[in-house]
C-alpha cells in the first residue's frame, strides 16, 4: 500500500450541505475501493487564482490516504467525471 495526498476543489455556490457530500463521497469512494483515510482537512472557501468553469471561488479539500495504485486510478477516473469538482491533485507521497 502506498500513501498518497489527495486535494480537490469543490464548487462553492453548491448549498453547504451539497459540498460537505461531495466531500463524504470521495472519502467513502477510498474506503470501498480497500483503501484507508488517515486524515481528512477541510481548509474552508478560498479565492482561485484564475476562474475555472466561470467559478471565482472553491472549496479545498486534502486528504491523507493509503491505498493501492488500482484504487487511486478508479479514484481519479471518478473524480474527472463529477462537475462539481473543479480540479483536483493526487501526490504519491515518499516512503519515510
Amino acid at each position: 500500500m502506498n500513501k498518497y495526498e489527495i486535494m480537490f476543489i469543490v464548487k462553492a455556490t453548491m448549498e453547504s450541505s451539497d459540498i460537505k457530500k461531495t466531500a463524504d463521497t470521495y472519502k467513502k469512494l477510498i474506503s470501498d475501493l480497500k483503501g484507508k483515510v488517515s486524515e481528512m482537512k477541510e481548509l474552508g472557501e478560498k479565492h482561485l487564482a484564475y476562474p475555472i468553469n466561470k467559478e471565482i471561488n472553491g472549496y479545498y479539500y486534502v486528504m491523507q490516504v493509503e491505498t493501492d495504485k488500482d484504487a487511486i486510478q478508479e479514484f481519479d477516473r471518478k473524480i474527472r467525471l463529477d462537475e462539481n469538482v473543479l480540479r483536483h491533485l493526487i501526490i504519491r507521497k515518499e516512503e519515510e
